[in-house]
């Protein structure tokens, strides 16, 4: 993988990669090796209810080296880039190993994040009923800075910039220009990006999809069908509306299987696009 003696020990270490990359392990190698704190950077992970599913480290790799900022989030609670951001600078000056898949995260960390006012509830609901292309043609004539870099294929991405746009009257781009420093620069720190092959990965997605099916992630997916209704980030992890779409008799365990492999593997497809447009500056690791 790579020679833990070459990292310096008195920086930060970021760890990014596409869903199934290997990332945990990497990070508790390293931990171990240099008695390092690991804090969470993705998305899905920080939200209780889902360990199986999201590939949160398991209590026996918790105990293998400090854990942090995973699982800690209400399964009905949304969470924000800045919040993470502001519960993760606590822990900078530890040296910490920050491991996870959220480019947005690491962007936020790196190159600073702007504060931009919470979506009115009516302005969310009225994006949602909007098509796509609608969305980015409002984009393309009143923010066309943001609509010329957007991934256009990123529906969330899209839709939270004509949010933006509507909620505050601003353009996304033009809040994006008033950001401010980052709290960890990138030289600051020693960032790996694991740069995985996308056949090799495609197999191990769907591997860890069944063994996640083998460790439990139906009968988590059942403790949490009560709530299912309220939940709120918590919704997005991957290939929990298929397992809840099961256990509510929608389809059968082999489709919300195969559907939920699907999704993971589209997952993985945007995070390496993103990856590869937005850390060109980290140390590639390529997987194989």
């Amino acid at each position: 993988m790579i020679d833990i003696d070459i990292i310096p020990k008195d920086r930060p270490v970021l760890i990014a990669g596409p869903t199934a990359s290997g990332k945990t392990a990497l990070a508790i190698a390293i931990a171990q090796a240099q008695n390092r704190p690991i804090v969470n950077a993705d998305s899905l992970q920080v939200y209780d209810g889902w360990r199986i599913l999201t590939a949160r480290p398991s209590p026996a790799e918790e105990a293998a080296a400090p854990h942090h900022l995973f699982g800690h989030v209400p399964f009905e609670a949304e969470y924000s880039v800045g919040q993470w951001l502001r519960d993760v600078t606590p822990f900078l000056s530890l040296r910490p190993i920050i491991v996870g898949g959220t480019g947005l995260y690491f962007r936020a960390l790196t190159e600073g994040l702007v504060e931009i006012p919470a979506t009115a509830p009516e302005v969310r609901a009225t994006a949602d009923a909007l098509a796509t292309e609608i969305l980015l043609n409002e984009l393309d004539n009143e923010d066309p800075v943001l609509a010329n870099r957007i991934d256009r294929q990123n529906r969330a991405r899209i839709q939270r910039g004509w949010e933006v746009l509507r909620g505050t009257g601003k353009p996304l781009s033009a809040w994006q220009s008033e950001t401010p420093p980052p709290v960890l620069p990138l030289a600051n720190t020693y960032s790996i990006l694991l740069d995985a092959d996308r056949d090799w990965l495609a197999g191990r997605i769907a591997r860890r999809f069944d063994l996640m099916l083998d460790k439990g992630a139906l009968e988590e997916a059942r403790g949490n069908l009560a709530r299912w209704p309220n939940a709120g980030g918590s919704a997005k992890a991957i290939g929990a509306p298929e397992l809840i779409a099961h256990l509510q008799g929608k389809m059968t365990l082999e489709a919300a299987r195969d559907a939920a492999i699907i999704a993971s593997r589209q997952y993985a497809k945007r995070q390496r696009t993103w990856f590869r447009s937005n850390m060109a500056d980290w140390t590639h690791l390529s997987l194989p």
